[in-house]
């Protein structure tokens, strides 16, 4: 079922997307050649503490995971796609990371995610982040009242597509609200004019994931949670929380 927000929730939502907006900013500040996913995962622990917040993905478990999360922050480097266990690995220069992260601030969720190269970039992986990027404007240009899931999913394809890059199968933004994860999902590719219709109070959580090799396949990694290309090219992921409001959306994890 999807809950409408009123307006008075909408702004409690905008104070916990701002704790995450934070957190990603001081985690991408702070990623630098020899620092490891372990040092980020605690800069983002703090973050939240600061904040008087709580983390919506330390101890989640759902349903297709054999062991709760680990951390407070996902750190997908390189071929990771999404879900990336924080481990002691020491960034490197030129490596390509996607940062998400969500924050529970009094009985409300955010959640973002952003993607950045460490040191020197490559040029392939800044187009490929500057694409993310566009895709997940388009999507959130698309989210207003009037329009359909389907208008997101098919801006967002679009965008990937044309560029020649590949979607993961099955995996996309959703709903948020109280828990992390609501009603309606939010796919990263799809048909306009169908799905669920779009309304003042809908907030839904963006986030194109795309693929450099231009394929879809993807796999698990050991630890059972990050998901890696099967190809093993780079990875890229963007994310905002988005209230959908008769004014046009309003990003709620914007970093100021």
């Amino acid at each position: 079922m999807v809950e409408l927000k009123t307006d008075t929730s909408i702004e409690a939502m905008y104070a916990a997307g701002q704790v995450v907006a934070r957190a990603l900013t001081a985690v991408r500040d702070a990623a630098d050649v020899g620092v490891s996913l372990l040092e980020l995962d605690a800069l983002a622990h703090d973050v939240l503490r600061g904040a008087g917040a709580t983390s919506p993905f330390l101890g989640y478990r759902p349903s297709f995971a054999a062991t709760p999360f680990p951390a407070v922050l996902c750190t997908s480097v390189n071929d990771a796609i999404v879900h990336g266990v924080p481990t002691g690995y020491r960034l490197r220069d030129g490596d390509l990371v996607s940062a998400d992260f969500g924050a529970s601030l009094n009985g409300w969720v955010g959640d973002s995610a952003i993607s950045f190269t460490v040191g020197t970039p490559r040029p392939a992986d800044v187009r490929l982040i500057e694409t993310a990027e566009r895709a997940l404007a388009a999507g959130i240009e698309a989210a207003v009242v009037g329009n359909r899931i389907g208008d997101i999913a098919h801006a967002i394809g679009t965008v990937c597509r044309t560029a020649g890059y590949g979607i993961p199968d099955g995996f996309g933004g959703h709903g948020i609200g109280r828990h992390m994860h609501e009603d309606p999902g939010v796919p990263n590719e799809g048909r306009p004019g169908r799905g669920y219709p779009l309304r003042h109070g809908m907030v839904i959580a963006i986030e194109p994931m795309l693929i450099a090799g231009g394929q879809d396949g993807y796999h698990e990694a050991p630890d059972g949670w990050t998901l890696c290309t099967n190809d093993g090219s780079r990875a890229a992921h963007a994310e905002h929380t988005v209230a959908i409001t008769d004014s046009g959306p309003r990003i709620l994890t914007e970093r100021l």
